[in-house]
């Protein structure tokens, strides 16, 4: 499948691909529905794009108008591809890129805060609801009025008991699907004025 920027500054660049079958691409279809939806709040906007693998959403973000993009991946190869596509469209200085496990990132003390966290992990393997586990455990990494926006499967959809976050809406594009979630106003409430 051919990547490249649907829209925004860097809108017609094509990007690199990771060979193989350990990332999964979204398609033009499900990235131009996503950006629709959140379209009024991509200005000056913050995201963490775990599983990063190609880094095309984050990278659509930054095109689109986003601020700050970190990009995080296991695998060497999808990290040194995220960098090459960020330097082809120009987007170096408002990104990071980070090789490690998400789940190791997502369990330690959150350094700043999100818009956006978008979770593409590999399917089949619970590994969407474990990370959503860890954000509700460490839910500072969402800013107040932020999302944590899923990529899955349909079929591997099922209803989590969390306790700081709530399934908001959920997007289904043929093979896949899209789940957002926001915290829970009692976490909110919890929190000192000064924290949002």
């Amino acid at each position: 499948m051919s990547l490249r920027v649907i829209a925004g500054i860097a809108r017609g660049r094509k990007l690199k691909s990771v060979p193989g079958e350990s990332t999964r691409p979204i398609t033009d279809r499900v990235k131009e529905a996503l950006f629709n939806i959140l379209a009024g709040d991509l200005q000056g906007s913050t995201w963490w794009d775990l599983f990063a693998g190609t880094g095309a959403v984050g990278i659509e973000a930054l095109s689109r108008g986003a601020s700050f993009v970190r990009f995080s991946d296991l695998i060497r190869e999808p990290v040194e591809i995220i960098k090459h596509n960020l330097k082809r469209c120009g987007f170096t200085s408002a990104a990071e890129v980070r090789r490690g496990d998400a789940f190791n990132l997502l369990a330690s003390q959150p350094d700043r805060t999100f818009d956006f966290l978008y979770v593409a992990p590999p399917q089949y393997k619970a590994m969407w609801s474990k990370s959503l586990a860890l954000i509700d455990d460490y839910p500072d990494w969402v800013k107040a009025e932020g999302l944590v926006i899923v990529q899955i499967h349909p079929k591997e959809y099922q209803t989590l008991a969390l306790s700081n976050l709530e399934e908001l809406d959920s997007r289904k594009y043929s093979n896949t699907m899209l789940l957002f979630y926001q915290l829970k106003e009692e976490f909110l409430y919890k929190k000192s004025p000064m924290d949002l």
